[in-house]
């Protein structure tokens, strides 16, 4: 396939700066396995369709797990995790077998993400172009880590129609078919991932894709490569990687197994974003002693093997937005109770007091809390990511806004007049938007107002303290049921709850050797035509540069989950272009 000349397809720089896809690293300080297919011993494939609510028709979709046993190298582990994972998004009326489609994308999620993040946007993509006369396939990636989470409680709640019955089986020890919760797993318990990092990733890549279509002139020409957020710069790291060990030969190369890269709010680049190509030595300070000394602490245990932090981030709080996703699909409008259903404990008070506290005094005070609020489910939901009350960049999406009370500036963790008291800066970690939050305790039932509501004739536009809007109909993308159904009707999670630590300490030091000694063809990120789809309010499109597509008012998330409807009656920008792309 030739590179075509045509907007969305650009070289990439070698270096990206204004990125804060790590933001959650920043934030750092410090499950049992879930079972493998039925048949694991009768096959090395297993294929299962997949049925959700999704209204975007014509995409056929399927779990599809594949044998590829972790090294001997890796320590013991579970047997679920010799299993690669990935959600295939086809159209139903396109051929069956991936060998036949006319483009397959291959996408690699960011940090702290799974494949069902993709949901949306590999349906909305399939489906445009199948419009178009084109049969594409979408294949959303799990990650290896990914096989330590337990989705049991959610999918039983799921199938019941009752959340209180995952909540019970994670928090309560109750019984789903048999099996019961044995915990989050403890640094201790995932000692393997001490050795699953930038190799083993793009590894598992190459052998996927490789097993489901193995002639490599066929990948070459049928392949996209991609991802969100870190999956751009995995992306880049893959197209350098040589498989077989043999660097004189090239039809091994990663960028010799795709026809083209597509960078969703990041780059195709192996640098690390917005850090000038450093990971900060105060989130692992052994970095400034070297890639033998990081390992040793892996090792030891002395630096966690997972991203995790006390609150916010760390893999309950993951699983707890699985749970707050089935409660805004099963009832968006019922009062929500998981606030007080959930059991009380220091992890879930705090991220509470992080996430609803309206001011310093406040989170300080401790009163009130989210308990003392009447929300419906759709709302808590929104409170938890939408851009106007999640204080973190990387998490956000826009989902529309709060309604049916007062509503006022939302002045915790930072003011939202920055920019006048010279911190600017921070909107980088915290994102454009001003935040807002209900304002009266014990008092009217808080509803949302989706995406497409916003601007309505019966939109009372709430206003911060300055007098303007908190947000307007331009700005709102993403239908808040449809982000509900992707958080908890797909079988592989929206959310990564157990993100290795190596994978980002060897993506600082993989100039060291033994880190990244086979990713010699450095031609590979520019060997193919990129196409760069930017979140105009997220993280890509801060600093847009010549050929990008810019989605305005997008958030980060946004990129993933914005509906197919948009509220200017036009097609959603990022598949449609990514749809174009894959044609060309």
């Amino acid at each position: 396939m030739g590179r075509p000349s045509h907007p969305l397809v650009r070289r990439p720089p070698r270096r990206f700066g204004a990125l804060a896809v790590l933001g959650a690293s920043a934030l750092v300080a410090a499950a049992v396995a879930a079972p493998g297919p039925a048949n694991a011993r009768a096959t090395d494939r297993v294929e299962t369709p997949v049925a959700t609510n999704s209204p975007v028709t014509g995409v056929a979709e399927s779990l599809v797990r594949v044998r590829v046993p972790l090294p001997a190298s890796a320590g013991p582990h579970p047997e679920a995790c010799d299993w690669l994972s990935y959600l295939r998004f086809r159209d139903a009326g396109g051929p069956a077998a991936s060998a036949q489609a006319d483009r397959i994308l291959v996408a690699q999620p960011g940090v702290l993400e799974g494949a069902g993040a993709f949901d949306s946007v590999a349906r909305n993509t399939v489906a445009a172009a199948a419009e178009n006369g084109r049969h594409i396939e979408f294949w959303a990636l799990d990650r290896r880590s990914n096989c330590l989470e337990d989705h049991t409680g959610v999918q039983a709640g799921l199938a019941a129609k009752n959340v209180h019955l995952a909540v019970d089986y994670y928090y309560r020890q109750k019984e789903v078919d048999g099996r019961k919760f044995a915990g989050y797993q403890s640094n201790d318990q995932v000692k393997w991932l001490q050795n699953v990092g930038l190799e083993q990733t793009v590894r598992d890549e190459y052998d996927l894709m490789a097993h489901e279509l193995p002639d490599q002139k066929a990948r070459k020409q049928k392949m996209l490569c991609g991802g969100h957020s870190l999956g751009g710069i995995l992306t880049a790291f893959f197209s350098e990687w040589d498989f077989d060990g043999n660097h004189s030969t090239t039809d091994d190369a990663g960028y010799n197994q795709c026809s083209g890269y597509f960078a969703l709010d990041t780059r195709i680049s192996t640098s690390l974003p917005g850090m000038d190509g450093q990971l900060p030595t105060d989130l692992v300070p052994l970095l400034k002693f070297g890639a033998a000394a990081v390992q040793a602490g892996l090792e030891s245990g002395v630096v966690p093997r997972t991203l995790s932090a006390p609150a916010v981030i760390n893999t309950e709080t993951m699983n707890l937005l699985s749970i707050a996703g089935l409660a805004a699909d099963l009832a968006p409008d019922g009062l929500s109770d998981l606030a007080a259903y959930v059991p009380s404990s220091f992890n879930t008070d705090t991220t509470y007091r992080l996430l609803f506290s309206k001011d310093y005094p406040t989170f300080l005070k401790g009163s009130p809390t989210v308990k003392d609020f009447n929300f419906t489910n759709a709302a808590a939901l929104g409170g938890l990511l939408d851009d106007n009350s999640e204080p973190l960049a990387f998490m956000q999406a826009s989902v529309g806004f709060w309604d049916g009370g007062k509503i006022v500036d939302k002045e915790f963790p930072a003011p939202n007049d920055l920019d006048k008291i010279g911190l600017g800066g921070l909107t980088q970690l915290l994102g454009p938007d001003k935040k807002a939050i209900p304002d009266e305790p014990n008092g009217p039932l808080y509803t949302w107002r989706n995406y497409d509501r916003v601007g309505a004739p019966d939109d009372p536009v709430y206003k911060s303290k300055d007098g303007t809007p908190f947000t307007s109909a331009a700005k709102e993308v993403t239908d808040i049921g449809e982000l509900a159904r992707s958080l908890a009707e797909q079988p592989l999670d929206f959310t990564e709850h157990y993100f290795p630590t190596k994978m980002v300490t060897d993506i600082a030091l993989a100039a060291s050797p033994g880190i990244a000694d086979d990713a010699v063809h450095t031609n590979g990120p520019t060997a193919n035509p990129i196409a760069n789809l930017e979140a105009g309010d997220g993280l890509g499109g801060r600093t847009p540069q010549p050929g990008d597509v810019i989605a305005p008012g997008y958030q980060h998330i946004d990129v993933l989950t914005a509906s197919a409807k948009q509220n200017d009656g036009k097609p959603e920008i990022i598949s449609t272009a990514l749809a174009a792309f894959a044609a060309k």
